[in-house]
């Protein structure tokens, strides 16, 4: 079976390709642009990439454009389509709406396009628990719940599921939604809340941590690991067949949640614990200091715990992981800083070489290249692209 994975230089769509890898035989086609937060490492770092390529192909598309002719020859046919690539960062949406609000709705329409002409037997769109708005105390959000979404980028991903369901209706489109919330991941950037406590409380910083009005509680989430999200996709492409229109009056939706709920200090103070250090911390009341912003989110799980699927590691060991790893990725990221370079100053990281054909990712040592050969008559041709553009170019001859 083939399938198209957008978004796989993403943290999370990059474990949905090596879970994919490792527990099936399917064919994958990657759709990326490299303009975003996508990072080719994730890709080609991973074990499951490397034992299994051969089963990977990526194509270089940006798809706020259409899927141009030679993008549809690249990719196929493929029977399942599964659309994570989006904008995702609540606080750059907020800074910057327009560049949310025109991707996520760009994308969304030109893969809905491409699923219109290509008639997968199931469209799968990855949204997020924050189209259903601020969770009160004590509620679960259930499927087909109100969507109210808070800021810019929640209502992108509802714009994203609003139009998926019309092409449900009147395309017949196989459409499945499944919101997820708080996906954690070595993987991740940075300025996501627990990479951020990890390395804020290596540094021995004070970690702002945001609450209610009261000053006193903290918000909370139901945080899931990338590789439990994985598992759960997997298993919705196993078992799910989508409804059409008039079978069902709307589409599938699956909340895919973590198994408990965590308050950010007690997150907070777990990672500092499986660090060894001590925690420094201050409440900060978010209507204040995040407009657009939501304190609680919560999704009931019961409906697809219902059909089959349990997490396949517990959040404490997933954790305990996932801090140890962004640990070490943090002292590497710290030595690679400070290493001189032949003939860069004391202190300064030589620079990586970027692919001379997509200019984002690390090139490869210069190496000769049958595909320049075959278009510029030249059999001297060499190249200093990058793993995925060589293989790229290699798929075109």
């Amino acid at each position: 079976m083939k399938i198209l994975l957008t978004g796989a230089g993403g943290f999370i769509g990059s474990h949905i390709l090596s879970h994919f890898l490792a527990h099936t035989d399917h064919e994958m086609v990657c759709i990326c642009s490299w303009r975003h937060r996508g990072e080719p490492r994730r890709i080609l770092e991973d074990e499951n990439y490397q034992r299994h390529k051969a089963r990977v192909t990526v194509v270089t598309h940006d798809l706020v454009s259409p899927l141009t002719a030679d993008v549809k020859r690249a990719v196929g046919w493929p029977e399942v389509i599964l659309n994570l690539a989006a904008e995702s960062h609540v606080d750059r949406s907020i800074t910057e709406p327009a560049i949310f609000i025109h991707n996520n709705v760009e994308v969304a329409f030109n893969v809905l396009e491409f699923a219109r002409e290509a008639k997968p037997r199931m469209f799968l769109l990855f949204s997020t628990d924050e189209v259903y708005g601020q969770a009160p105390q004590g509620v679960n959000h259930v499927e087909w719940s109100p969507i109210i979404p808070s800021n810019p980028y929640s209502a992108s991903k509802a714009a994203q599921e609003a139009i998926a369901i019309s092409y449900w209706r009147t395309y017949a489109v196989p459409l499945v939604i499944t919101n997820t919330m708080n996906v954690f991941s070595v993987r991740q950037g940075w300025e996501k809340f627990i990479p951020k406590c990890v390395r804020g409380i290596l540094a021995g910083e004070e970690i702002p941590i945001h609450g209610y009005p009261d000053g006193k509680t903290p918000g909370s989430r139901f945080y899931i690991s990338a590789d439990n999200v994985a598992s759960a996709i997997l298993h919705i492409v196993k078992t799910v067949r989508p409804p059409l229109y008039p079978e069902a009056d709307r589409p599938e939706r699956l909340n895919v949640v973590g198994e408990r709920e965590v308050d950010n200090v007690t997150l907070a103070q777990s990672i500092a614990d499986i660090l060894g250090r001590p925690l420094r911390y201050r409440l900060e009341d978010f209507s204040l200091g995040r407009p657009g912003h939501d304190c609680r989110y919560a999704l009931d799980g019961t409906k697809l715990a219902l059909r089959g699927w349990v997490p396949r590691v517990s959040f404490e060991e997933s954790l305990r992981q996932t801090v140890l790893a962004l640990a070490e990725r943090h002292r590497e990221e710290a030595r690679w800083q400070e290493g001189p370079a032949a003939g860069a100053p004391a202190g300064e990281a030589k620079p990586a070489e970027l692919c001379g054909t997509c200019h984002q990712r690390p090139a490869m040592p210069m190496h000769s290249c049958p595909y320049r050969e075959d278009i510029n008559g030249d059999s001297s041709a060499s190249c200093d692209c990058c793993e995925l553009c060589r293989q790229q170019c290699l798929d075109d001859i």
